[in-house]
């Protein structure tokens, strides 16, 4: 995993490094969009309606439309203007019992690493939560947008779940529950024998994504079977070796010739003349002396 926040969180006085990770992936299969025709992906533009130009994402500003039509357009400059929290830092505001909070309101979770040398604080904070069986609400900044979270402990690891404001929750009312009588005793008691019939504790290890398991089973099937529908990847060609790749090993041979070192064959072949001559060396010196031996013997 790869982390996309830094910073700390603030427990009264104490300061608690942490690294913060995506908790949830997305195991559903991507597709793209193509031309039924042939095959071709289809791109999107952003386009001006005024001069029906593309427009690149670093002009682009963001406007504002109140429900009586005016329309307001900020800038960066002027986002940078309005209150947040701190951007590194993760305020602890409350603790509140885990059962008050609905879990209509919960919305990502985040992993927390801790990111000093010594997670004692760390440690110290995760053991204090399992105590005294309370959440912690904090707010937690990313991508310059604050949101208030729950801080809990899930296997000795310090767990960041968002939450919704209040006010993103709908109020529902539903015109056909109004006036409807309550249900009768047996009624009760008969559905409440079924819930016993179904009733054990949670296995998350049970259920599957059985949609996602059958369509990657139909991918699979067409690949395998090479069909009209499967367009097969190009051949890559072997890479090939990088200029500078070779402008650096040329340096180094050349760095090897300068300093009187060689290399392979030509090593080889230099040495080759050398051994040779030493090898013929001992035989002239032979030959000359063997006159001079026969001369004192015939004396």
């Amino acid at each position: 995993m790869r982390s996309i926040w830094k910073g700390s969180i603030a427990f009264g006085l104490v300061n608690v490094p942490v690294k913060v990770y995506t908790a949830t992936e997305d195991h559903d299969i991507k597709f793209h969009q193509v031309h039924a025709a042939d095959g071709g992906r289809i791109r999107y533009e952003r386009l001006c309606t005024v001069d029906g130009q593309p427009v690149q994402y670093s002009d682009i500003d963001r406007a504002y439309e109140s429900p009586d039509g005016d329309r307001v357009i900020l800038t960066d400059e002027d986002f940078a203007q309005l209150p947040a929290a701190e951007k590194h830092e993760i305020p602890v505001l409350q603790f509140v019992p885990s059962e008050q909070i609905d879990p209509i309101l919960f919305d990502k979770s985040y992993y927390l690493e801790p990111d000093s040398t010594t997670p004692k604080a760390y440690v110290l904070l995760a053991k204090t939560l399992e105590h005294v069986d309370r959440v912690a609400l904090v707010h937690f900044t990313l991508r310059q947008k604050t949101r208030l979270a729950a801080l809990r402990v899930r296997d000795g690891v310090l767990v960041l779940q968002t939450l919704l404001w209040p006010d993103e929750v709908r109020a529902v009312a539903f015109e056909k529950l109004d006036g409807v009588a309550a249900p009768k005793d047996q009624e009760l008691k008969m559905a409440e024998t079924l819930v016993d019939t179904l009733s054990d504790d949670f296995d998350p290890s049970l259920y599957v994504d059985e949609y996602q398991i059958e369509l990657k089973k139909l991918l699979d099937e067409a690949i395998a079977s090479g069909s009209s529908k499967v367009t097969r990847a190009p051949e890559t060609a072997a890479p090939e070796m990088d200029a500078e790749v070779v402008d650096l090993v040329a340096a180094l041979q050349r760095s090897l010739e300068a300093s009187g070192r060689k290399t392979g064959s030509a090593a080889a072949a230099k040495a080759a003349p050398a051994k040779a001559a030493a090898e013929k060396k001992p035989a002239k010196k032979a030959a000359k002396k063997a006159p001079a031996k026969q001369a004192r013997k015939g004396a």
